[in-house]
């Protein structure tokens, strides 16, 4: 039912076999999933905690019960929660790369570059952790590093338009005016109606002294 996407049922499903089988950790990890895919986090939470109050160890549930906690904003209990899911599982890269995300929220940046850092040893072409890392180093105005992380972003996926776009911000800041034009060019090509890619490339051009 889970894989059909009719979560409500696959839940009743769950609470049938949890009936029976009150101990079964994944009846109660699958049906923190199918809450989670209704958006019913703070009920994804507690289903979480009790497959993990039936098996501690499990990184999976974790990690779930670490993006609901994410999704509810609560950011350090989600990083809390990512925590033990790399304690049970230390090259879980999707754990690394969203512990980073919520580092980030939280604007603890030097931090999140650690973790995405650590995603990115366990899975080079991780392209989300690369341009996650960009901005990090961008709000730490390490313009060049975020530079250079933008481009391993775009080597994994060039159509990646935020990549191209925020590559172009960081070279306006370090005034290489016409990179940064080719780059909003390229963001452009690959999102046409990117309006802050067009602005801000017009607004340089405008500062150049050209029009086109």
């Amino acid at each position: 039912l889970g894989e059909l996407q009719q979560h409500q049922e696959a839940i009743a499903s769950h609470d049938k076999a949890i009936q029976i089988k009150p101990n079964l950790h994944e009846a109660w990890y699958n049906r923190g999933v199918a809450l989670g895919e209704l958006k019913q986090y703070q009920e994804a939470i507690a289903s979480y905690d009790k497959a993990i109050q039936f098996k501690p160890d499990d990184p999976e549930a974790w990690y779930n019960r670490g993006n609901a906690l994410g999704d509810l904003q609560q950011h350090q209990e989600a990083i809390a929660s990512y925590d033990k899911a790399i304690q049970f599982k230390p090259n879980f890269h999707k754990a690394w790369y969203n512990r980073g995300v919520a580092l980030g929220e939280l604007k603890q940046y030097q931090e999140a570059i650690a973790s995405f850092d650590k995603a990115i040893q366990i899975k080079p072409n991780l392209h989300e952790a690369w341009y996650n890392r960009g901005v990090a180093l961008g709000e730490l105005k390490q313009y060049q590093e975020a530079i250079a992380s933008y481009d391993k972003a775009i080597q994994f996926k060039p159509d990646k338009h935020e990549a191209w776009y925020n590559r172009g911000v960081a070279l306006g800041k370090l005034q290489r005016y016409q990179e940064a034009i080719a780059s909003y060019d390229k963001a452009i090509q690959f999102k046409p109606n990117y309006q802050l890619a067009i602005d801000n490339r017009k607004k340089l051009l405008t500062q150049l002294g050209r029009s086109k």
